[in-house]
């Protein structure tokens, strides 16, 4: 089986941005590089090195005159450079030279006071006229030297200075570029970023929410228009469903009540009372089914309600099918009154199914008791059989019954936890001390 694995779009972006300014960046430092080397093919410079050797071969003699001794620089020098020239001037206007001389060079070395610094180019060979004036020091003093030394390569040069130049800059612009292209991306991102936190919080308690379609890229537009169309879709679909819940179980009520009321005339028997539970199980279904549309209610509905009040009332409106089935109905408590903040015929419809289910589970006999405690706990207990604990998460699964056998639709747990995280409480099935099942309601204190 091949695993597929998902691709970050913001990571292939940077990437290929990355490696297309790299990739310029090199092409144009190689064209800028190519350009330099065109201009200065076939110019070739003097190298000034020659200036020092001459002015560290000149020594001033006991007399006062200045010789020019052969020393082993100078001699690498004329070794290298056939055409090896140069003219010294001293401070004091003293002439000392060496080479064949150009006739121009030999008319400016008079002047040579007025000019310390210069780079004389020569474009044709045999390079005559190229040469370079530089001041230097010796043992006889400072010297402006005008010659000819070694030559050297313009493209040397070249190469050299846009090493020099070049190199730093493209480093900084790649450094710049991986700092700005991951920053400029991001940016780019965040308001998808925000678009998805606003998706992972959309659920059926949030119907009617769109995702905005503002301060997002144009390309991810039709994208979002998709998402919003399938919500609208979706919404469109559930309210249908719920009014078709709804008309149902207001169509169930009426003949229900007939069928009850009818049955009640009927002579006391056995069939009055299967007859009865059986018509109690309709409502409770019909009444289940009201409950699956009730849901929508939030707590912005929520009153003061009273627990006791409300467990009080469905005690006196249970026993007596309670004790057609074979049970004791008790409830048990210390408390006059406990107050929280619900839907009072949600909490009501909440105790109601879970008493319904002990009568349905509790094999006829035994006491089911309602306990009502401090902070805000209703516990509702029976003498059954119990509940296995393989199946006390399953049993408040919509559609989920022990037994397949049962009767019922399987809604009614599944809409006792639904009201109970309406409430900010929660249920749980636990087993009865004194044998058979359990069922804790907790609310917030």
């Amino acid at each position: 089986m091949k695993l597929l694995t998902s691709k970050s779009l913001k990571r292939r972006l940077i990437a290929q941005l990355l490696l297309f300014q790299v990739g310029i960046l090199f092409l144009f430092s190689v064209a800028f590089v190519a350009y330099l080397l065109q201009v200065g093919e076939g110019i070739v410079l003097s190298d000034p090195a020659f200036a020092d050797a001459a002015a560290s071969a000149i020594e001033r003699k006991a007399d006062g005159h200045l010789v020019l001794n052969e020393t082993e620089d100078l001699a690498k020098i004329r070794q290298r450079s056939t055409n090896f020239w140069f003219v010294a001037r001293s401070e004091k206007g003293e002439i000392v030279q060496t080479g064949n001389v150009p006739p121009v060079y030999a008319v400016m070395a008079q002047h040579l006071d007025s000019i310390t610094f210069a780079d004389i180019r020569d474009t044709q060979a045999p390079f005559t006229y190229l040469a370079v004036i530089r001041r230097a020091s010796g043992p006889a003093g400072d010297f402006i030297v005008l010659g000819k030394g070694d030559m050297l390569s313009m493209t040397y040069a070249i190469l050299l200075l846009s090493n020099l130049l070049m190199v730093p800059i493209l480093v900084l612009l790649v450094i710049i570029t991986v700092i700005a292209i991951p920053w400029i991306v991001s940016r780019a991102f965040s308001r998808l970023s925000t678009i998805a936190k606003e998706a992972e919080a959309i659920d059926i308690d949030r119907r009617g929410y769109r995702l905005p379609e503002t301060g997002i890229p144009n390309e991810v537009v039709p994208l979002v228009n998709a998402i919003n169309g399938a919500l609208q879709r979706l919404d469109e679909g559930h309210e249908r469903h719920q009014r078709f819940i709804l008309d149902a179980a207001h169509e169930l009520r009426t003949p229900v009540a007939i069928l009850q009321t009818r049955v009640e005339a009927i002579a006391e028997g056995s069939i009055r009372n299967r007859l009865l539970s059986d018509a109690g199980r309709i409502a409770a279904l019909a009444e289940q089914l009201l409950d699956l549309q009730r849901l929508d209610v939030t707590g912005d509905r929520f009153t003061s309600v009273d627990l006791v009040d409300i467990c009080r009332n469905v005690a006196a409106d249970m026993a007596p099918l309670a004790i057609a089935q074979g049970y004791e109905l008790s409830l048990e408590t210390t408390l006059q009154q406990l107050g929280i903040q619900g839907d009072a015929g949600a909490l009501q419809r909440v105790v109601v199914n879970i008493v319904q289910n002990a009568i349905e589970h509790g094999n006829g006999k035994g006491n089911i008791t309602i306990r009502i405690s401090r902070p805000a706990v209703i516990e509702i207990t029976d003498e059954g059989p119990g509940i296995p604990v393989t199946e006390r998460e399953r049993i408040f699964e919509p559609f989920h019954r022990l037994k397949a056998h049962e009767h019922g639709a399987g809604l009614g747990l599944n809409l006792v936890q639904e009201i109970m995280r309406r409430h900010g409480g929660q249920v749980v099935a636990t087993d009865n001390p004194q044998g058979g099942a359990c069922f804790r309601l907790t609310f917030p204190g």
